[in-house]
């Protein structure tokens, strides 16, 4: 039957608080004895250290795992941009933190490629699959802020969010969204707006104050990219986001 590491370490212990017990109430000394159980003891130790070396490196391994998880949590697994859930939850924290600053504005854009199921249902879903991903790129590489993120909000729709970014400012990024998209003339002979894919975009801003909700920013973009949607694709809409919209 196989001994236990740690069962085996205290019985040698036990052994050794027994021979000095009896060496104090005038046993011999044995060195044999003594030589014995100090080999032994070292043995287990190295096994000892051995072990607490390779606990040491799963540890760090599963701690280094649940870092690289918690980290994709936030991607979305196809297009490797932010997901709808890391842009809700951080759209709450960037209000939070302009709320504190008077004057500060948010622009958000909400963008939709133009007739996607067409695309789909001609060149077949991995070559959709792919469209999604270069469009997720084009977007991204858009913008130049650290501060400003792209985020997948489902289907063919993307979320960008512009803190302390105003009409003007909004604006520029959404023909420069336009302009990048259309320049990688990734062939849709089904579009009805031009041969190549295109996007509609709804861009709101507002002065940031307390209390106010990422979801009037969704909706009121949203908004303005049906309105984009009903004048003929391929263009951006603005409505700006008023305070009895908040």
């Amino acid at each position: 039957m196989e001994i236990d590491i740690y069962e085996e370490e205290q019985q040698i212990y036990d052994e050794a608080v027994s021979r000095i017990s009896e060496i104090k109430s005038g046993a011999l000394l044995n060195f044999d004895e003594y030589e014995t159980l100090t080999k032994e003891y070292g043995r287990i130790l190295k096994q000892l250290r051995r072990i607490t070396r390779i606990t040491d490196r799963t540890v760090r391994g599963l701690h280094e795992n649940n870092l690289d998880l918690t980290d994709k949590v936030h991607y979305d697994a196809l297009t490797g941009i932010y997901n709808r859930r890391f842009m809700e939850d951080n759209l709450k924290r960037i209000i939070k933190t302009l709320s504190r600053s008077s004057g500060s504005e948010l622009s958000v854009l909400m963008i939709d490629i133009d007739f996607f199921k067409k695309y789909n249902d001609t060149y077949g879903h991995s070559e959709g699959d792919t469209c999604l991903k270069a469009v997720a790129r084009s977007i991204t590489e858009s913008l130049l802020r650290p501060d400003d993120f792209a985020a997948r909000y489902g289907g063919e729709e993307f979320v960008v969010i512009l803190p302390n970014t105003d009409e003007s400012g909004a604006l520029v990024m959404a023909n420069k969204i336009l302009a990048n998209i259309q320049f990688k003339n990734i062939l849709h002979e089904k579009n009805e707006a031009t041969s190549c894919i295109t996007v509609s975009i709804g861009v709101t801003t507002s002065e940031v104050k307390r209390g106010q909700e990422g979801s009037a920013y969704i909706k009121q973009a949203d908004e303005a990219l049906y309105v984009s949607k009903q004048n003929g694709r391929n263009r951006y809409t603005f409505i700006e986001l008023k305070g009895e919209e908040l």
